[in-house]
């Protein structure tokens, strides 16, 4: 069984920061990639930001230059940095691993992490 933990979500005003951690256990055999998807009201779930093992990132244009993602592949755990926080950031974020797990790679997902980004 695999579990992905996260934390750091909460209640920050316009132009603060959060950090968010995600941290995976189980049996987990290897670690592709982790990343941050976030979905607000009426909205699709969309892509934050993504890092793989060897620390290639790929980020939202929304983003770009306020998060940064981060791994710890000895701790299965990403990190997402958020500074300059806006109202339209406001969102449940979840974590997202493509891992290897008894012999088969596949997605696993947490289960969310409110952000709320007053104005």
């Amino acid at each position: 069984q695999v579990q992905l933990v996260e934390s750091g979500g909460g209640l920050v005003q316009a132009g603060g920061s959060l950090r968010l951690s995600c941290a995976a256990s189980g049996n987990i055999f290897s670690t592709n990639a982790m990343g941050w998807f976030r979905q607000a009201p009426g909205k699709q779930r969309e892509l934050v930001a993504t890092i793989t093992s060897g620390g290639s990132t790929d980020y939202a244009d929304s983003v770009k230059g306020r998060f940064t993602i981060s791994i710890d592949n000895a701790k299965n755990t990403v990190y997402l940095q958020m500074n300059s926080l806006k109202p339209e950031d406001t969102a449940v974020y979840y974590c997202n691993a493509e891992m290897v797990v008894s012999g088969t790679l596949d997605d696993y997902w947490g289960q969310g992490t409110q952000v709320t980004v007053s104005s």
